[in-house]
């Protein structure tokens, strides 16, 4: 079924808070999502991937252990592309004197990229990634890639290197609306769902009519 994307970032976000993250993470999920879906690519998808893997898990668990380590890793050996990209976009500096940063272990690498955009319109110079023969590139507003669906829609990659200053070619045309199976559109509904307080006798009582009680 075809969604705007403003639906797409409106599901995203109730979807991601539902699955506990912070209602900061889950805005940055959410436009990241619907910035892969403008894209072409199946961000729904690929944000439920990540909320089913790493669901019940706590977030510190998922989140790099230090950020001036040479090679970025997190406790549960699995990573967080939310939090990690989040935390690339703070050191986007740090990123342009280094050059490269390196993590291990990343959960869909492909949800990382739209923090790298962040990151690219922040330094003004556009910033890559690369992992398993996959390379993308961004300046913040237009995407550029290289390599095999299956390695770019990936849920897990052991290691991911991201840079500064990168090439653009092989540019990714954007779209206006996405394609959203009912499939994805029910994986996100189930954590959306979450984010609803339970009925209670008395919201019951009070949600419809005269409840028990008699008027007349």
């Amino acid at each position: 079924m075809s969604h705007s994307l403003n639906e797409i970032e409106a599901m995203s976000k109730r979807a991601a808070r539902g699955a506990g993250l912070s209602w900061g993470l889950a805005e940055e999920a959410a436009k990241g999502t619907r910035w892969l879906s403008a894209f072409g690519f199946p961000g729904t998808d690929l944000l439920a991937d990540l909320l089913e893997m790493n669901d019940r898990i706590p977030p510190i668990d998922v989140s790099p252990v230090s950020l001036r380590a040479p090679v970025w890793h997190a406790p549960a050996r699995r990573m967080s592309p939310l939090i990690a990209g989040a935390s690339l976009s703070d050191c986007a500096m740090r990123l342009l004197e280094r050059g490269t940063i390196a993590m291990e272990n990343i959960c869909v690498p492909l949800l990382t990229v739209p923090f790298m955009a962040g990151a690219a319109l922040r330094l003004k110079h556009p910033v890559m990634a690369e992992w398993d023969g996959a390379r993308v590139a961004t300046d913040g507003r237009q995407l550029c890639l290289q390599g095999e669906s299956a390695t770019l829609q990936a849920p897990m990659t052991a290691h991911i290197c991201f840079g500064t200053p990168a090439e653009m070619t092989g540019r990714r045309e954007q779209v206006l609306r996405a394609e959203v199976s009912d499939q994805s559109w029910r994986r996100l509904s189930t954590f959306a769902q979450r984010t609803f307080a339970p009925a209670t006798e008395e919201s019951r009582l009070r949600g419809a009519g005269a409840g028990l009680s008699d008027n007349d």
